[in-house]
């Protein structure tokens, strides 16, 4: 069997006055045929023909054209560095190339010059001179745009020598800001399709779903169900007619997981798909995505039309006899329609509104057909698994919960941004090794993990392996990646409230217990963040918390008690200040706030009298002034305003 790096047949079938229907130009043979049966014992070589390998003489500015880099302005550093290479005659030399995300948000727009893999952070257009000039031309490093590590203040000249990024392991993310999510060459250059053509002309389906089996893998939306054992359903169920959707529907707050792998590797996941399409016996596929991700669904429709124009999605993908296409649904943004259910009612054209189980879709699923639901990390992983071995893959992580996860590292962290870590890694390690430990030198509370249903882990729970098995029994979910960190400034009772406000709101209403539950919870919340509360509050919101989890129809009202039952458990001693002291230990809740002027320190500047909203502030200039708190809304504008520290809240 040939490699895809060996060169294709001798010449092709088709003479130039008879060419084939579409065929792609080897570098090194010339035209290789896409429909004639007699080339297809050298049908893998077709990959190779997609892209020309890159010259390693030749300097490549990569410039990061994810969602946070674009909304910072990164396609302006496109037309700034054309510019300016034109300008030097660079242009033979030096390529520009976007790529998917970097993962270093923060530090966006991110530029990296490589073969040296030097990291220059927040660029903009009006250092590109600087970066030519000086960099290219002279061959001086500009050291002013280096990363600066927070902690020890040291600048990283390249990305593997940032913290955040020599502490993870990137495997679904590999591709993420190196490739142009735009250009199949790129992908296939990296060793894209090399597993589709693996699995279509080295295994059979049962083969291709025993592989995935092996290797561990779980589902990466949540509930972490074994992926090859939902596959095996699918494959045994009856019926011609199967389906594989791609859950995308990424609804939790804070959330970026899945909208950056299709921005960055889109063709990662349709490779995914594709092999599942095989092992399944499924010719159709769907891409359930929001359509607040227009970016992703704007790489999603390119990365589908290359496909299809190379054979590699479509009738007869590679001459194997398989077919299997691609189309996109897109969500209108209900958070219910993450739930698997709601998701393939949403595709038929109706509300998404869940249904219950059984039946399961692996025996009923879209328009009552077996179908295959998984996310789009979990996809992403499956080219992995089938080019490099189940083994391989479960290799790493724990016992239970093998390879790695993705997560969206955001809130009171130095370094935030997405993530991939191995399964297994603390807490501790991922906040204080990836994240750089907490803002501004503050106490480290709590972390939120698993998005709005997830749970809140106190600092006690900072060595707590992040695994399916041991999240679960601390209180919390694995989820889809949301990853929260909270310091000494965060109200754990308002940030109970704040979840439970989305997730009611979010709820379809088709339950009672999610329906009212939820909202007799969130009623509570509010009553003791007012200082109204009673003591005998937190038994009932505990008594509601675990019925609406017994009783609700789908996963949304199973689980969206959870950041009020882990509050309760690790932080129940500030519900208990709310209530019976009327105080909030974090000074957060505003109803429980008092707003006053230290006369010592004030000096009549009169900042605070003016930026009151509602005139409670009074005071002659160049004296200390006072606040009315029987008018006082608790804004805090006067706070914001001072510049002595003489308004403080307590």
């Amino acid at each position: 069997m040939k490699s895809l790096m060996d060169p294709c047949c001798e010449r092709c079938f088709h003479t130039p006055a008879s060419p084939c229907r579409d065929y792609i130009r080897c570098r090194t043979k010339g035209p290789l045929c896409h429909d004639d049966e007699s080339c297809r014992a050298e049908i893998k070589a077709r990959l190779e023909a997609i892209h020309i390998p890159p010259d390693s003489e030749k300097k490549q500015i990569l410039i990061c054209a994810g969602t946070g880099c674009t909304s910072s302005g990164s396609q302006k550093l496109v037309e700034a560095f054309t510019k300016e290479l034109t300008k030097y005659s660079l242009q033979e030399r030096v390529s520009v190339k976007i790529t998917g995300c970097h993962g270093f948000c923060e530090q966006g727009p991110l530029v990296i010059v490589e073969p040296q893999k030097i990291f220059y952070t927040r660029v903009q257009p009006e250092d590109v001179p600087e970066i030519v000039e000086g960099h290219l031309v002279n061959g001086r490093v500009v050291e002013r745009l280096l990363y600066v590590d927070p902690i020890t203040g040291e600048r990283a000249l390249t990305y593997e020598t940032v913290p955040f990024y020599a502490k993870q392991k990137r495997l679904v993310l590999h591709n993420c800001g190196h490739i142009n999510p735009e250009d199949v060459a790129d992908y296939v250059a990296s060793g894209g399709y090399e597993a589709l053509t693996k699995a279509l002309f080295e295994m059979s389906c049962e083969q291709v779903i025993e592989e995935v089996k092996t290797s561990g893998l779980r589902g990466r939306g949540g509930a972490g169900f074994p992926t090859g054992l939902k596959w095996s359903f699918v494959r045994a169920a009856e019926g011609d007619v199967k389906y594989v959707v791609c859950n995308a529907d990424e609804g939790d707050p804070g959330a970026f997981m899945d909208r950056s792998v299709l921005e960055g590797d889109p063709h990662a996941v349709l490779e995914g798909m594709i092999i599942c399409g095989y092992a399944v016996g499924a010719q159709e596929g769907y891409i359930y995505v929001r359509a607040e991700y227009p970016l992703a669904i704007h790489r999603l429709k390119i990365a589908i039309a290359q496909a299809e124009r190379y054979g590699l999605l479509g009738e007869n993908i590679l001459n194997s006899g398989f077919n299997f296409r691609i189309k996109i649904k897109a969500g209108a943004g209900a958070f219910v329609c993450g739930e698997e259910t709601a998701l393939l009612t949403s595709i038929e054209g109706n509300r998404g509104m869940p249904r219950p189980r059984p039946p399961f879709p692996a025996q009923k699923g879209l328009w009552g057909k077996p179908t295959v639901i998984n996310n789009v990390e979990t996809f992403a992983n499956v080219p992995l698994i089938i080019k490099n071995g189940g083994s391989w893959y479960a290799s790493m992580g724990t016992e239970k919960s093998k390879g790695t996860k993705i997560f969206a590292l955001t809130g009171k962290v130095n370094n935030t941004g997405l993530v991939e870590v191995p399964m297994g890694i603390t807490m501790r390690e991922v906040i204080f090794g990836v994240g750089g430990g907490i803002r501004e030198g503050k106490k480290f509370k709590a972390v939120q993990i698993g998005g709005p249903s997830g749970g809140c882990l106190p600092e006690e729970q900072l060595d707590l392996p992040i695994d399916y098995e041991s999240l679960t029994s601390a209180g919390a979910i694995m989820g889809s990646g949301g990853l929260v960190v909270m310091d000494e400034t965060t109200c754990m009772v308002d940030v109970a409230r704040f979840f439970l406000n989305f997730t009611q709101a979010e709820s379809c209403g088709k339950c009672t217990p999610c329906r009212e539950g939820t909202k007799r919870m969130l009623e509570i919340l509010n009553r003791i963040c007012e200082g109204q509360g009673r003591m005998e509050d937190l038994d009932t919101l505990e008594r509601l918390a675990r019925v609406i989890k017994n009783t609700a129809l789908c996963g949304l009202g199973q689980t969206c008690p959870n950041p009020i039952l882990s509050t309760l458990q690790y932080f129940r001693h500030e519900y208990e200040a709310h209530i019976r002291d009327k105080r909030c230990p974090a000074h957060v809740c505003q109803a429980l706030l008092a707003f006053s002027i230290l006369e010592d320190k004030c000096t009549g500047c009169g900042a605070c009298r003016v930026a009151c909203p509602v005139g409670a502030i009074s005071g002659e200039r160049k004296q200390p002034h006072r606040i009315d708190t029987s008018r006082c809304i608790k804004c805090g504008s006067c706070l914001e305003k001072c510049k002595f520290g003489a308004v403080v809240k307590a």
